[in-house]
Protein backbone atom coordinates (compact mmCIF):
# COMPACT_ATOMS: atom_id res chain seq x y z
CA UNK A 1 0.00 0.00 0.00
CA UNK A 2 1.09 3.35 -1.09
CA UNK A 3 0.08 6.57 1.44
CA UNK A 4 1.28 10.13 0.27
CA UNK A 5 1.02 12.87 2.37
CA UNK A 6 0.93 16.55 0.36
CA UNK A 7 0.23 20.09 2.33
CA UNK A 8 2.29 23.20 2.67
CA UNK A 9 5.85 22.73 4.36
CA UNK A 10 5.40 22.55 8.41
CA UNK A 11 2.08 20.90 8.57
CA UNK A 12 3.52 17.89 10.11
CA UNK A 13 3.70 15.54 7.27
CA UNK A 14 7.21 14.24 7.93
CA UNK A 15 6.15 13.79 11.87
CA UNK A 16 3.11 11.83 10.73
CA UNK A 17 4.47 10.04 8.40
CA UNK A 18 6.97 8.40 11.13
CA UNK A 19 3.95 7.72 13.01
CA UNK A 20 2.21 5.71 10.43
CA UNK A 21 5.58 4.09 9.35
CA UNK A 22 5.34 2.00 13.17
CA UNK A 23 1.71 2.00 12.23
CA UNK A 24 1.60 0.30 8.77
CA UNK A 25 5.06 -1.34 9.68
CA UNK A 26 5.94 0.36 6.42
CA UNK A 27 9.18 2.39 4.50
CA UNK A 28 9.46 5.70 4.65
CA UNK A 29 10.22 8.05 2.00
CA UNK A 30 10.74 11.28 2.46
CA UNK A 31 12.09 13.21 -0.65
CA UNK A 32 13.23 16.39 1.91
CA UNK A 33 15.35 14.04 3.68
CA UNK A 34 16.33 12.26 0.39
CA UNK A 35 17.15 15.65 -0.88
CA UNK A 36 19.01 16.44 2.71
CA UNK A 37 20.94 13.10 2.07
CA UNK A 38 21.91 14.09 -1.55
CA UNK A 39 23.18 17.72 -0.55
CA UNK A 40 25.13 16.48 2.91
CA UNK A 41 26.75 13.59 0.61
CA UNK A 42 27.47 16.68 -1.60
CA UNK A 43 26.48 14.54 -5.00
CA UNK A 44 25.81 16.26 -8.37
CA UNK A 45 22.04 15.27 -7.78
CA UNK A 46 22.22 17.26 -4.20
CA UNK A 47 24.32 20.34 -5.99
CA UNK A 48 21.86 20.88 -8.45
CA UNK A 49 18.58 20.85 -5.55
CA UNK A 50 20.46 22.73 -3.09
CA UNK A 51 20.36 25.90 -5.57
CA UNK A 52 16.49 25.28 -6.05
CA UNK A 53 16.40 24.99 -2.44
CA UNK A 54 18.12 27.86 -1.15
CA UNK A 55 15.67 30.11 -3.46
CA UNK A 56 12.79 28.40 -1.96
CA UNK A 57 12.27 26.77 -5.44
CA UNK A 58 10.84 23.42 -5.88
CA UNK A 59 13.25 21.00 -7.25
CA UNK A 60 12.47 20.23 -10.76
CA UNK A 61 10.67 17.31 -11.51
CA UNK A 62 12.93 15.32 -13.63
CA UNK A 63 15.39 15.32 -10.41
CA UNK A 64 12.51 13.88 -8.33
CA UNK A 65 11.28 11.30 -10.46
CA UNK A 66 14.89 9.68 -10.97
CA UNK A 67 15.30 9.66 -6.92
CA UNK A 68 12.06 8.01 -5.84
CA UNK A 69 11.71 5.46 -9.29
CA UNK A 70 15.95 4.30 -7.96
CA UNK A 71 14.14 4.11 -4.43
CA UNK A 72 11.35 2.16 -5.33
CA UNK A 73 13.24 -0.02 -6.90
CA UNK A 74 14.81 -1.14 -4.22
CA UNK A 75 11.49 -1.94 -2.38
CA UNK A 76 9.32 -4.99 -2.81
CA UNK A 77 6.53 -4.97 -4.41
CA UNK A 78 4.32 -5.71 -1.51
CA UNK A 79 6.05 -3.41 0.64
CA UNK A 80 3.68 -0.76 2.35
CA UNK A 81 5.55 2.88 1.86
CA UNK A 82 4.48 6.09 2.65
CA UNK A 83 5.46 9.20 0.77
CA UNK A 84 5.45 12.58 1.55
CA UNK A 85 7.32 16.36 -0.16
CA UNK A 86 6.04 14.49 -3.12
CA UNK A 87 4.34 14.71 -5.50
CA UNK A 88 3.58 18.82 -5.60
CA UNK A 89 2.29 19.52 -8.82
CA UNK A 90 -0.20 17.63 -11.08
CA UNK A 91 2.45 17.17 -13.40
CA UNK A 92 4.64 14.96 -10.97
CA UNK A 93 1.62 13.33 -10.02
CA UNK A 94 0.96 12.17 -13.45
CA UNK A 95 4.24 11.38 -13.51
CA UNK A 96 4.21 9.17 -10.33
CA UNK A 97 1.25 7.16 -11.82
CA UNK A 98 3.05 6.15 -14.73
CA UNK A 99 5.79 5.02 -12.48
CA UNK A 100 3.93 3.36 -10.15
CA UNK A 101 2.01 1.46 -12.83
CA UNK A 102 5.19 0.27 -14.57
CA UNK A 103 6.18 -1.32 -11.13
CA UNK A 104 3.08 -3.03 -10.37
CA UNK A 105 1.99 -0.20 -7.79
CA UNK A 106 -0.92 2.19 -7.01
CA UNK A 107 -1.87 4.71 -4.17
CA UNK A 108 -4.42 3.28 -1.76
CA UNK A 109 -4.09 6.84 0.04
CA UNK A 110 -3.73 10.71 -0.01
CA UNK A 111 -3.85 12.54 3.02
CA UNK A 112 -4.14 16.44 2.92
CA UNK A 113 -2.91 17.85 5.85
CA UNK A 114 -4.31 21.28 6.74
CA UNK A 115 -2.64 24.02 9.36
CA UNK A 116 -3.52 27.47 9.82
CA UNK A 117 -0.70 30.14 8.06
CA UNK A 118 0.27 31.78 10.49
CA UNK A 119 1.28 28.45 12.90
CA UNK A 120 2.97 27.34 9.46
CA UNK A 121 5.27 30.48 9.53
CA UNK A 122 5.63 29.67 12.96
CA UNK A 123 6.97 26.17 12.94
CA UNK A 124 8.93 26.58 9.97
CA UNK A 125 10.83 29.59 11.53
CA UNK A 126 11.18 27.37 15.10
CA UNK A 127 12.09 23.87 12.79
CA UNK A 128 14.73 26.50 11.33
CA UNK A 129 16.05 27.33 14.83
CA UNK A 130 16.07 24.45 16.28
CA UNK A 131 17.59 21.96 13.36
CA UNK A 132 19.67 24.99 11.44
CA UNK A 133 17.73 23.97 8.24
CA UNK A 134 18.98 26.96 5.91
CA UNK A 135 16.07 26.42 3.75
CA UNK A 136 13.97 27.69 6.30
CA UNK A 137 14.62 31.23 6.59
CA UNK A 138 11.75 33.63 6.87
CA UNK A 139 12.32 34.72 3.11
CA UNK A 140 12.34 31.28 2.09
CA UNK A 141 9.35 29.97 4.20
CA UNK A 142 7.28 32.95 2.81
CA UNK A 143 8.38 31.76 -0.90
CA UNK A 144 7.81 28.18 -0.29
CA UNK A 145 4.25 29.04 0.67
CA UNK A 146 3.42 31.13 -2.35
CA UNK A 147 4.83 28.34 -4.64
CA UNK A 148 2.48 25.68 -2.68
CA UNK A 149 -0.46 28.34 -3.13
CA UNK A 150 0.13 28.12 -7.15
CA UNK A 151 1.21 24.82 -7.90
CA UNK A 152 0.89 22.55 -5.14
CA UNK A 153 -2.95 23.23 -3.86
CA UNK A 154 -4.35 21.83 -7.61
CA UNK A 155 -3.49 18.54 -6.23
CA UNK A 156 -5.66 18.24 -3.86
CA UNK A 157 -8.45 18.84 -6.57
CA UNK A 158 -6.24 16.07 -8.99
CA UNK A 159 -6.79 13.01 -6.00
CA UNK A 160 -10.09 13.84 -5.21
CA UNK A 161 -11.40 13.37 -8.72
CA UNK A 162 -9.66 10.55 -8.14
CA UNK A 163 -11.11 9.49 -4.84
CA UNK A 164 -7.96 9.04 -2.80
CA UNK A 165 -7.99 12.17 -1.36
CA UNK A 166 -8.35 12.46 2.97
CA UNK A 167 -8.41 15.98 3.90
CA UNK A 168 -6.70 15.94 7.73
CA UNK A 169 -6.66 18.93 9.99
CA UNK A 170 -3.69 19.44 10.91
CA UNK A 171 -3.71 21.78 14.33
CA UNK A 172 -3.39 20.26 17.39
CA UNK A 173 -0.81 17.73 18.82
CA UNK A 174 0.71 15.18 16.85
CA UNK A 175 -1.16 12.83 18.58
CA UNK A 176 -4.64 14.55 17.93
CA UNK A 177 -3.54 14.64 14.41
CA UNK A 178 -2.34 11.09 14.39
CA UNK A 179 -5.67 9.78 15.76
CA UNK A 180 -7.80 11.55 12.85
CA UNK A 181 -5.39 9.91 9.92
CA UNK A 182 -5.88 5.94 11.80
CA UNK A 183 -9.71 7.09 12.15
CA UNK A 184 -9.47 8.23 8.13
CA UNK A 185 -7.77 4.36 7.64
CA UNK A 186 -10.03 2.37 10.12
CA UNK A 187 -12.91 3.66 7.85
CA UNK A 188 -12.02 3.00 4.71
CA UNK A 189 -10.98 -0.56 5.81
CA UNK A 190 -6.88 -0.39 5.71
CA UNK A 191 -5.91 -1.14 9.23
CA UNK A 192 -2.75 -2.43 9.87
CA UNK A 193 -3.68 -6.02 9.41
CA UNK A 194 -5.88 -5.42 5.99
CA UNK A 195 -2.70 -3.25 4.43
CA UNK A 196 -1.02 -6.05 2.84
Amino acid sequence: MLVIFVGPPGTGKGTQSKRLIRYLDAVHLSTGDMLRAEIEKGTELGKKARTFMDQGQLVPCEIMVNMIATRLQELPVDANFLLDGFPRTIHQAEELDTMLGEMDRCIAHVFALETDRDELRRRLIERAREEGRPDDTPETVSRRLEIYDAQTSPLIEYYQKLSLLRVIDGMGTPDEVFARIERALTTDGNSPSSSK
